[in-house]
């Protein structure tokens, strides 16, 4: 009897269905009008920060967005990153530092830009008391970051941070929060993207289909590709290629935050 119910519901499923499947897909066809990238330049401009401001970009990388924030908004910038220290630039200088010792001084910085590299640092507390620390009154910070959700399981996890040099504390958005606080930052909004960049990129370039196309690739002959390039790169590109696509799966989400030091009441 349970047998027989089971398939019922399961019939009756299929055939209701079929009544909206067509409807279905059309609706998933339409775009839900995600936010891209641009979106960090949009806040920056909404801040309202006259050309000459003092930006630090913590964790620059190649330092495209330090070159972008002083070509655009006409701010002096200091980009910081432990690893790289690319040229400088009209209105813009490198210093090789992490995030939880910033070569600058105390409140002398209008704004923080902080981009996706927050996952890589353990002492989320200790970065945090810096961007404090260096921020001047009315200073703010724009903290972009990716967080695991609970869709992501514990194996998947432990191998993605692995791979890509991530410290699992530090993905937590509760944790997160938490050290913010902790650190004497009050958080002015909180912008909660989940998927949308995924799905932006995916709407403009089809480049995480692309991704997707890689990661089965690289599954389904690893020793092709090891052979090739070696381990250690495999394991990188393989958790780049699944990056977006774990954040178009609810996996990995994205929040936006600006923040602000936090002052007690006036006496």
């Amino acid at each position: 009897m349970v047998r027989e119910a089971k398939l019922r519901r399961i019939e009756e499923s299929y055939r209701e269905f079929e009544h909206v499947e067509e409807a279905f897909r059309a609706a998933l066809d339409e775009s839900l009008r995600p936010r891209g990238p641009e979106l960090l330049y949009e806040i920056v401009e909404r801040l309202g920060l006259p050309a000459g401001s003092v930006v630090v970009d913590v964790g620059c990388g190649d330092g495209r967005h330090s070159y972008r924030l002083a070509e655009r908004f006409g701010f002096s910038v200091v980009g910081i990153d432990p690893v790289y220290t690319p040229k400088a630039a009209p209105r813009v200088r490198f210093v090789r530092a992490g995030a939880e010792a910033l070569p600058v001084e105390d409140e002398s910085v209008d704004l923080v830009w902080c981009r996706d590299i927050l996952i890589h640092v353990a002492e989320l507390e200790r970065a945090y008391a810096e961007f404090r620390r260096v921020l001047r009154r009315g200073g703010q910070a724009l903290l972009y970051q990716t967080f695991a959700t609970d869709r992501l399981e514990p194996r998947e996890a432990e191998w993605l941070w692995r791979a890509l040099g991530g410290e699992a504390g530090s993905t937590d958005p509760a944790g997160a929060e938490a050290a913010i606080a902790a650190a004497g930052l009050r958080v002015e909004e909180r912008i909660d993207l989940r998927s949308e960049w995924a799905e932006w990129l995916e709407e403009q370039s089809g480049a995480v289909g692309r991704k997707l196309l890689h990661a089965a690739r690289l599954l389904r002959e690893p020793e092709r590709y090891r052979a090739r390039f070696g381990e250690a790169a495999y394991e990188v590109m393989l958790g780049d290629c699944l990056w977006q696509v774990y954040a178009m799966l609810g996996k990995l989400e994205r929040r936006v935050y600006v923040l602000a030091p936090a002052y007690g009441d006036p006496l």
